[in-house]
């Protein structure tokens, strides 16, 4: 799912206290209720208006693409498929019995900008020999260009580890692979991804394994142009939006009990906005694509950080918000008058 629509799935709306236990919508609505809000965030680091761009789709891949791709993998067995509008798969080769679904080691989705690898038997591996972190970020971007990116359009994330096995507990005992998002930036503001791997962000991620080897890589990259320019929202209109619950408070990574944070949030006293940042995300705020159409939209957002004072302690809270006038005057009607 992208982002968006991920986080209109959890976006705000105000309800009542319910007798039943609370659903995660009526937990949304009581973040912040009682808090005083205060922006303390610097804003000349931002500029005054963004892009909402509109990308082309589906995207027809390269032949010089569609081969190095293809070679990075090590399918050169497998043939080179055109350039097409149409999907592209290798299947796992699992024997003429395997009783479950085959899944597909290397795809070309056209419709949503994408081609992607993953190694056979994924969820196996050795940590013998992975790679120093300078290697993999110095192959990430030399595997980047192959693939037709502009560095300059790039910007690196976090180095992060995949574990392989556990123990009786869920623990993960071996880590075996690590990797690197490069994110695609638009007016050098980067794509928001949902974790270190790249996750519902265009870009390019790999991870390397043992002696080196090509785990996984995924590139999502498509041809974008520009569709309308719109001013920012003043702090006072995403001070609106925070207080009529069309912020977003999406869950971290592997978070177990997010219902419990959100329960807490509710208990705020003060909230002190510190930080803003801007990223692109595919879609638009808080709305669902229909019948699983790609977004058509690359829009710009902030993700807000703040100092929580729940009374007797505090805490740092990240949350997203609009960060264009027009998003705060579609969310809030005519709220905002």
């Amino acid at each position: 799912m992208k982002y968006f629509a991920m986080l209109a799935m959890i976006l705000v709306t105000a309800s009542s206290a319910p007798a039943a236990p609370p659903t995660l919508e009526e937990l949304s609505a009581q973040v912040f209720i009682n808090a005083t809000i205060v922006w303390q965030a610097p804003t000349n680091h931002l500029p005054t208006s963004f892009w909402v761009y509109q990308r082309a789709l589906p995207h027809v891949f390269s032949p010089t693409v569609i081969s190095n791709a293809i070679v990075l993998g090590s399918l050169q067995s497998k043939g080179f498929p055109p350039p097409s509008t149409n999907n592209f798969y290798i299947w796992e080769d699992k024997g003429p019995h395997y009783p479950g679904p085959i899944p597909s080691i290397f795809g070309i989705i056209p419709g949503d900008a994408n081609i992607y690898y993953s190694m056979p038997n994924y969820a196996m591996g050795s940590e013998k020999d992975i790679p120093t972190d300078e290697t993999i970020v110095k192959q990430a971007w030399k595997y980047a260009a192959q693939l037709g990116l502009d560095p300059a359009k790039l910007v690196q994330k976090k180095i992060y580890t995949h574990w392989c096995d556990a123990d009786q507990n869920g623990h993960a005992t071996n880590a075996c692979g690590r990797g690197v998002f490069l994110a695609r930036q638009l007016d050098g503001i980067a794509f928001f991804s949902f974790n270190d791997e790249g996750e519902g962000a265009e870009g390019f991620s790999i991870e390397l394994g043992s002696h080196g080897q090509i785990r996984s890589f995924s590139l999502r990259w498509s041809k974008v142009e520009h569709y309308i320019s719109q001013p920012i929202a003043s702090p006072q209109e995403i001070i609106q939006c925070i207080k009529a619950h069309k912020i977003i408070v999406p869950p971290n990574v592997e978070e177990e009990d997010y219902f419990s944070k959100l329960k807490k949030l509710a208990s705020v006293k003060k909230l002190t906005i510190t930080k803003i940042t801007p990223y692109y995300g595919e879609g638009v705020f808080g709305e669902v694509p229909t019948n699983d159409v790609p977004c058509k939209f690359a829009t710009p957002f902030a993700e807000l950080e703040a100092v929580a004072d729940f009374g007797s302690s505090n805490g740092v809270v990240r949350f997203v918000s609009p960060i264009i006038s027009s998003e705060v005057t579609r969310l809030l009607g005519n709220k905002t008058k």
